[in-house]
């Protein structure tokens, strides 16, 4: 397959040119010895459901229920190919159990060759995971309840980079059974405008709608870090990072199709004093369906009861594949009446005229509520950070994007800006923030010059903070030679982070490291609460002048003495 990536051509032709006058320079054994090797070829991954379950063919010549089955191909590397491939698939182990038919995904044409075969070609796969071609899939007339089958997809692509002919793709088998569970979770009647400490009952209930009984059922809740579940069950396994914590609950029992069941007793729900929005989300699934999840190495197991479902209603009780499993998950948003103070902090340096210092700055949220934007995943605020008069920016942090002195968008992206914003995480908790890092070039020494730190909303349109009650914090200054010359000083660094949340949602290369205040004499930096880093002083400059010149006079000395000597 042909490897495509027209902005990469220029710099392999320029890669290769280069190499090749260093190989010259080098001599011939060095050419002989540095033969490039050819690029191994990409490897793609033919990939779907494990299994999928059929509703059960419709008797009385209904319309047919049909379950999807994305057949995907991985592409392993970073850009796109282009190139011929070719999707063959085995039809032949599901006759008589599923009718098939394709819904192929753009740029890809699909053919029948009766009820045995088909075929799916295309010229292009984009990098990453891409849905080939979606299986229709129903039960055939005729099949009987628990019917089961494979579908076996192979694959070549050609134009492989170093072979004429086509390259494989790793073949891949999907299953196909008619009947199973459906597991269904009911929406709760959750009061979403809650208050610090409301407390909420939970009767998470579901209801098996399948044809099939389900063999014991795996309950998953996940709450944001605004909301708290008291209960820890023994058969829950309990996971928490910096935004979620997560339950998984294994729930022994025969669920059967027809029933619906409820807790033995309600879970509840709880909007803390660190609430602001939030999310709950509870699903159910089948046991043994569930893939164990990576973090479940790092998760704690409850101490508490035994979490059991009970029914609410009886049925008339083989394990299977969830027929609708879109139903199986709920979700409900919470917005809670609170408020979280967002402090800007700055910094203080004193240098001469070439000194470069490290100026950090940035903001602490100072709570009780957490804010975070896990919906939209957007920033939920931005550090807006004007640079002193007489001082460059030699090094900004990542993510930091410079703009005009109004604000405006900067087309030059190369040259240092007069202004800078540098979004926040998705999610700051209490206690957490974000700390920054700026070097700083002292042009002029000029006595007090200042730069406005401001904590601000994320968009240059979006300037306050709506969950802030203490805006008279928001702002603080990078003051440069402001002590020597009794300038102002800079707002206070940010409170010590300590405890549950410490820490969380910073930048950890860039934290402000603890210190005492000082007055920076000059070519020297202080800090309230932190330190500066300060390069080029008219001292060391001196110094290394004076070493310079012994050495030159030492040489010309050992030259003359030579030459009298011969």
């Amino acid at each position: 397959m042909t490897r495509f990536s027209p902005r990469t051509a220029p710099l392999r032709r320029a890669g290769g040119l280069a190499a090749t006058a260093l190989l010259l320079a080098a001599g011939p054994l060095t050419v002989a010895a540095a033969a490039p090797a050819r690029a191994a070829d990409p490897v793609f991954t033919l990939g779907g459901p494990a299994e999928t379950a059929l509703h059960p063919y419709a008797e009385g010549g209904g319309a047919p229920k049909r379950s999807t089955a994305g057949i995907t191909v991985t592409n392993p590397a970073d850009e796109g190919y282009e190139g011929e491939f070719t999707l063959t698939f085995d039809l032949t182990g599901v006759a008589g159990i599923a009718d098939v038919a394709f819904h192929p995904g753009p740029g890809v044409e699909c053919e029948t060759k009766g009820t045995r075969s088909a075929v799916c070609t295309g010229d292009t796969l984009a990098p990453g995971l891409s849905t080939v071609t979606g299986l229709l899939l129903g039960a055939a007339e005729g099949s009987e309840q628990g019917a089961s089958g494979t579908i076996r997809v192979t694959g070549e692509a050609r134009g492989a980079t170093s072979t004429p002919h086509a390259a494989p793709l790793t073949p891949f088998t999907t299953r196909v059974t008619v009947g199973g569970p459906d597991l269904v979770m009911r929406k709760l009647p959750f009061d979403h405008e809650p208050t610090p400490g409301q407390k909420q009952q939970a009767p998470i209930t579901f209801a098996n709608r399948g044809s099939r009984d389900a063999d014991g059922v795996f309950l998953t809740l996940r709450y944001s870090r605004g909301l708290d579940i008291p209960q820890r069950y023994s058969n829950c396994a309990y996971t928490t990072n910096e935004t979620w914590t997560t339950a998984r609950c294994s729930v022994e029992g025969a669920f059967e199709a027809g029933a619906t069941y409820t807790l033995a007793a309600p879970l509840t729900l709880e909007a803390t004093t660190r609430a602001y929005r939030d999310l709950f989300v509870y699903g159910i699934q089948e046991a043994g369906t569930v893939p164990r999840a990576a973090s479940a190495a790092r998760s704690e197991r409850g101490s508490g009861t035994v979490l059991r479902a009970v029914p609410l209603t009886k049925a008339p009780a083989a394990r299977g594949v969830d027929l609708e499993p879109g139903d199986n998950e709920q979700e409900a948003e919470f917005r809670t009446a609170n408020t979280a103070d967002f402090m800007a902090y700055g910094d203080e340096a004193s240098g001469a005229a070439g000194a470069t210092v490290t100026a950090r700055l940035g903001f602490h949220n100072d709570g009780p509520a957490w804010i975070g934007r896990i919906r939209s995943g957007g920033s939920v605020a931005a550090v807006d950070f004007t640079v002193p008069q007489g001082a460059t920016v030699t090094s900004a942090p990542k993510g930091c994007r410079g703009v005009t002195a109004e604000g405006a968008y900067r087309e030059d992206r190369t040259t240092p800006a007069p202004r800078y914003l540098c979004p926040a995480p998705t999610a700051v908790r209490d206690g957490g923030g974000l700390d920054l890092s700026f070097g700083l070039r002292i042009d002029k020494a000029l006595i007090g010059a200042a730069g406005r730190v401001t904590v601000r909303g994320p968009g240059l349109q979006e300037a306050g903070l709506p969950f802030d009650p203490k805006p008279g914090n928001n702002t603080a200054r990078v003051v440069l030679n402001g002590q020597s010359g009794g300038g102002p000083s800079p707002s206070p660094a940010p409170p010590a982070k300590g405890g549950p949340g410490a820490g969380s949602g910073t930048n950890p290369s860039a934290t402000a490291a603890p210190g005492t205040s000082g007055t920076g004499a000059p070519g020297t930096a202080g800090r309230v609460g932190g330190s500066l880093a300060s390069t080029g002083s008219p001292a060391a400059l001196t110094a290394s002048a004076m070493a310079i010149a012994a050495l030159t006079t030492g040489l010309a000395l050992f030259a003359a003495a030579r030459r009298r000597r011969y």
